[in-house]
């Protein structure tokens, strides 16, 4: 198999789609910015009394000059607010992320156990070790947040824990670090910064429809603006889930391939996979976190969307490249609540299944049948 963890093309060849994300980040918002002056300039400015004799001649072309001169007053509010979002993105999308999930950091007294399989991985090949989180989910996946080194994260579910054994989860944390070190987390954060930004302008600009409606108050005219604005709005849609599907889904093939490369161990990344497929739900999550997971069920159109290939299609990858071995479908038995102790106090109570000892007051002294108070033969 090719060494593909830390693979230098795959490397800076993320860095320039990194680059690239960015740069079609403020696109994208410059061109929402345009479409929404458009939407403003055909449903609530009115045309100024010296201009109407310019307006009746081209009201179409008239209203798209107008709607140029409000973005180019609008277009540096909408870098600056761009800028803020990138910035909140950077400094604080691990707190956001983890409110959306619960996860949790963790430290070795409190997970030894997975600490100890991350600690030995970093070591052995020299890695900087990331934070380690856990989620508490009976979902099985695991995914990875930051946007450098000292930012990385790795999340992995309890029910995962449960669930994989050492092997398994040692291939699962290598996949994330080979994602760590191939630049694909911070290239996917700025793909959801970009959808989140996109959204939040989408938003804004079809409130602003809800707002008015479609009847323009400039009347004629009106119409074709609010169609070519409404146009603009759904190509930046669509440019933005192009642009969060069009990374390549080559970058879990790598990290599949990094992790066996790490742990040596084709079969346990194997294993995992399999234990995890059509497990890895996490409800509470939006698609932008499950983007991020080891697998995510969630499918798209006809496979068009999905953001990862199939685990079948990644086993037989292994299988072919790496010399592993596929069991098949794996259905582990999934995560069960811990029981009491055996020794553990039976609970009590008048309904109780346990039955309680019966005390020399609750007994009829003549014939040693239970009495009631409401028996004619119980003493009052």
């Amino acid at each position: 198999m090719a060494a593909a963890y830390g693979l230098y093309t795959h490397i800076q060849s993320n860095k320039r789609r990194s680059i690239g994300l960015l740069i079609g980040l403020f696109f994208l918002v410059y061109l929402m910015t345009y479409a929404g002056a458009l939407l403003a300039e055909a449903l609530f400015v009115e045309v100024p009394l010296n201009d109407l004799d310019v307006y009746f001649r081209d009201p179409t072309g008239y209203t798209l000059r107008a709607a140029w001169r409000d973005f180019l007053l609008a277009w540096p509010w909408a870098t600056v607010g761009s800028i803020l979002w990138i910035v909140i993105a950077y400094y604080f999308h691990q707190s956001i992320i983890d409110a959306v999930t619960g996860g949790q950091e963790v430290t070795r007294t409190q997970q030894p156990r997975l600490f100890n399989i991350l600690e030995n991985l970093c070591i052995s090949r020299g890695i900087t070790m990331p934070k380690l989180e856990v989620m508490d989910s009976d979902a099985l996946n695991a995914f990875t947040t930051g946007m450098n080194e000292k930012q990385y994260a790795i999340t992995v579910t309890s029910g995962l824990l449960k669930t994989l054994n050492d092997a398994e989860i040692e291939s699962v944390l290598g996949h994330e670090l080979t994602h760590i070190r191939n630049g694909d987390v911070r290239m996917m954060v700025i793909a959801v910064v970009i959808a989140g930004v996109i959204s939040f302008f989408g938003e804004l600009v079809f409130r602003g429809i809800a707002r008015g409606g479609l009847r323009g108050s400039r009347g004629k005219g009106a119409g074709a603006v609010i169609l070519i604005a409404l146009a603009i709005v759904a190509v930046c849609w669509i440019l933005a889930i192009v642009v969060r599907f069009a990374l390549s889904r080559e970058r879990e093939y790598l990290a599949d391939a990094g992790s066996v490369e790490l742990t040596k161990n084709p079969d346990a990344m194997i294993s995992a996979l399999r234990k995890i497929e059509n497990r890895g739900e996490l409800p509470d999550s939006n698609s932008a976190v499950m983007e991020l997971c080891v697998d995510n069920p969630r499918e798209g159109f006809d496979n068009i969307f999905d953001t990862h290939p199939s685990v079948d299609a990644r086993v037989a990858v292994l299988v072919k490249f790496a010399g592993g071995h596929d069991p098949g479908p794996i259905n582990p038995p999934l995560p069960q609540p811990e029981s009491p102790p055996e020794d553990a106090a039976p609970p009590g109570g008048p309904w109780s299944s346990v039955s309680e000892p019966l005390q020399p007051q609750d007994m009829g002294q003549n014939d040693g049948q239970i009495r009631g108070p409401w028996d004619p033969g119980t003493p009052i």
